[in-house]
């Protein structure tokens, strides 16, 4: 059966790189992302019903609107998957510039947060339906240089176990890792590194059908792709 995806970082990066898998599957994508430019391209490869939008998810009257409109045009999600997220450079935590630090928090949490807001009032309406906020290795272990991005995703994790408990039975949430991908965001951590791990394209080419498997089986579960 077709499902209403929404996917939010849909221009760059692991969510750009779920979106051919997610159509050829057969399913609706409705997606955001900063980029204008790379919303009109995606627009043009994957046209109506398909949707995108150029939002920044640390707008919450932004992502309202845009909510709403998707609520009106497509219905609530079957899928939503909070993707956007931005990495700190790497630095000593005392080292790193209140203003890097706020813009992370605001994207990598507060984001994840509007978005729920958004949608899924509507998700517990019709009790149906399962929310993925992308977590990481650091959202369960901690490295030197990358304290506000493990900040981030450990905040993801207890966000979304929370969650969990207080959605309806039929639904779920849940923290996935998707694993180690070469990135521009794990490049900006790891530099050349980066290179060493499987790209975007061929990660999502496992991790889409992943995703579209989980049901309310799996509902406060922290997750990796495998």
């Amino acid at each position: 059966m077709s499902k209403l995806i929404v996917l939010t970082g849909a221009t760059r990066g692991l969510g750009r790189a779920l979106v051919p898998p997610f159509v050829a599957s057969g399913h609706t994508v409705v997606g955001c992302g900063r980029s204008q430019k790379q919303v009109d391209e995606l627009a043009k490869l994957f046209p109506a019903p398909h949707a995108f939008a150029a939002i920044d998810v640390t707008d919450a009257a932004a992502v309202s609107a845009w909510a709403a409109g998707v609520l009106k045009s497509h219905g609530p999600p079957d899928l939503l998957v909070n993707n956007a997220a931005v990495m700190n450079t790497p630095a000593v935590l005392w080292e790193v510039p209140a203003e890097e630090f706020d813009r992370l928090i605001d994207v990598n949490v507060k984001g994840i947060a509007n978005v729920i807001r958004a949608f899924v009032p509507a998700m517990v309406a019709r009790a149906s339906g399962v929310i993925v906020n992308l977590s990481s290795g650091w959202g369960r272990g901690t490295s030197p240089q990358v304290a506000p991005y493990c900040a981030s995703k450990y905040a993801v994790e207890g966000l979304t176990k929370s969650l969990a408990q207080e959605l309806p039975r039929g639904m779920a949430a849940v923290p996935l890792n998707p694993g180690v991908i070469d990135t521009d965001m794990l490049r900006q951590a790891w530099s050349d590194g980066a290179s060493a791990y499987p790209k975007a394209d061929a990660w999502a080419t496992r991790a889409a059908p992943f995703l579209l498997n989980l049901s309310a089986a799996d509902n406060g579960k922290s997750l990796s792709v495998s």
